[in-house]
């Protein structure tokens, strides 16, 4: 039973990758093809270095590897009102694994910039805008921006969208 509570936990937090480190017979993450992610272009992004979970992270703070001058970077950028708005969507927790602040959303078919508020707390966040190819809609918020927009990690909140470039 607790090995069950465990999974669903974990695979409920986007930690997917890391079942395979944690249950026996399990083939390694490193085996299991990956779907790419698409490089984000220098001119539209500034890229910052996360470093990604180390694989024995079980926690919230384990996972999220930002430091603490990129979340105050990216809460004082999110002061400004400019920008173009994209939309509202409802966002899930992302994979938990993938470091960073960033939205995947349909709203978006480039990387880029962007902001994301979220009404319900009324926090805001610069986020790495990437395109997401899901034809039911919805987005996926990284672990960092959950937790900088005050979201309830559970939860799936209703954020605007706006582009800054």
């Amino acid at each position: 039973m607790k090995r069950v509570i465990i999974c669903l936990t974990l695979a409920f937090l986007g930690g997917c990758d890391q079942l395979s480190r944690i249950l026996p017979n399990n083939p390694p993450f490193e085996d299991i093809p990956k779907t790419t992610t698409p490089e984000l272009a220098p001119e539209t992004v500034t890229p910052v270095a996360t470093p990604p979970p180390p694989s024995a992270a079980r926690t919230v703070e384990q996972f999220d590897t930002t430091s603490e001058q990129q979340r105050a970077a990216a809460v004082s950028q999110a002061k400004s009102n400019g920008g173009r708005s994209l939309g509202r969507t409802v966002a899930s927790l992302g994979a938990a694994g993938e470091p960073g602040i960033w939205l995947k959303t349909t709203l978006v078919d480039q990387p880029q910039k962007g902001r994301v508020v979220y009404p319900a707390k009324g926090t805001r966040v610069v986020v790495d805008l990437i395109p997401l190819d899901n034809a039911a809609g919805g987005a996926q918020l990284s672990l960092a921006a959950m937790r900088l927009l005050q979201a309830d990690l559970t939860s799936l909140p209703e954020v605007e969208v706006f582009a800054l470039q």
